[in-house]
């Protein structure tokens, strides 16, 4: 009987949920506290994750509230797959188009 291999980690599982709770503040930021709250997880723990996404370029922390927030890269590659999905789309739609379309 083969068991399938465990390839989950823990800090790897609450840094993927910290990500997730910066995306709820992306224009003012979110405290360090209200992260470790939103994740279940100490806040030492919260404050290398984030200084790991930073040296990332993933957070960066507003020095003038100690908030923290989403540097654009992560926004970004959103845009890119919502372009993809409409490109995509539009060569649905012409293709939909050229197979329903009466013959001349």
């Amino acid at each position: 009987m083969s068991t399938k291999p465990d390839y989950t980690n823990a800090a790897q599982q609450r840094l993927l949920k910290v990500l997730l709770a910066l995306f709820s503040d992306v224009v003012q930021g979110v405290s360090n506290t209200a992260i470790s709250k939103a994740t279940g997880s100490n806040p030492s723990s919260i404050t290398r994750d984030l200084e790991n996404l930073r040296i990332a370029g993933l957070a960066e922390r507003d020095e003038a509230t100690g908030l923290w927030r989403l540097t654009p890269r992560l926004p970004q590659q959103a845009v890119k797959v919502f372009s993809a999905i409409d490109l995509h789309a539009a060569r649905v739609e012409q293709a939909r188009n050229r197979f329903t379309r009466t013959p001349d």
